[in-house]
């Protein structure tokens, strides 16, 4: 189900939530707005394809979204789990040319899209965004340079260990039990991402279990020992 926007508020104000505009004045949130297309898309609907033609930024308004690539043999591998106030896509606005990846909403998803064109006068009239999108893509850059690290050089069940920390660092909640991630992935899109099996995947998190690394709650992971899991990282 789609999240109603409060009574009154209008997309400006959601767009001001969006930690990449934060900076941005009302009358130019409004002037975005007036320029973005919204799409809603289904639970594991394709947004696009890799090397489709390039239209623009994305940003999701609501849900997640699975980037990633496909091999020679067809296998996936997941770069990326965005949600919400996101960005994805943003390449294209320099290159001009078509997606490096496919974007997939994992669950029901609302994005908004910036063309190349807006985006590009945007940037012109606001460095600061500019910076921004700059850094944003340096540490995707650095995400994917970690990714590349891990595939050659660790375990699987280190490469396992450091996924976890990533998600534990960008979306965990500390408590009494511990770090909470509340991922809503399979554990075949968990093998997706570090070039694995689900079976193996499902192995190493019982194996993490026994050893007290962290507890499996249905969809949810405790990281109850963070130090061991640093070490198998």
């Amino acid at each position: 189900m789609w999240k109603k926007d409060e009574p009154g508020q209008q997309r400006p104000e959601v767009l001001k939530k969006v930690p990449f505009f934060e900076d941005l004045t009302d009358a130019e949130l409004s002037m975005i707005a007036a320029v973005m297309t919204e799409k809603a898309f289904a639970r594991n609907e394709l947004i696009f394809l890799e090397d489709d033609p390039g239209e623009g930024m994305f940003i999701i308004r609501q849900g997640r979204v699975k980037v990633s690539k496909s091999s020679a043999d067809g296998r996936e591998q997941i770069l990326h789990i965005l949600k919400e106030g996101d960005i994805f896509a943003e390449v294209v606005l320099f290159d001009q040319g078509v997606y490096p990846a496919s974007a997939e909403a994992v669950e029901e998803t609302r994005v908004w899209l910036l063309r190349n064109g807006d985006m590009e006068v945007l940037l012109q009239n606001h460095p600061k965004l500019a910076v921004k999108l700059l850094r944003l893509m340096g540490r995707r850059l650095r995400q994917a340079q970690l990714l590349i690290r891990d595939l050659a050089l660790h375990d699987t069940c280190g490469r396992l260990a450091g996924l976890l920390l990533r998600f534990a660092r960008r979306e965990g909640e500390r408590t009494e039990r511990g770090i909470v991630l509340d991922l809503d992935l399979t554990r075949q899109e968990l093998a997706s991402m570090i070039g694995t099996s689900r079976e193996t995947v499902a192995r190493i998190l019982s194996r993490f279990q026994r050893e007290g690394l962290l507890e499996l709650d249905k969809q949810k992971i405790v990281i109850r020992d963070e130090q061991k899991l640093r070490d198998w990282a």
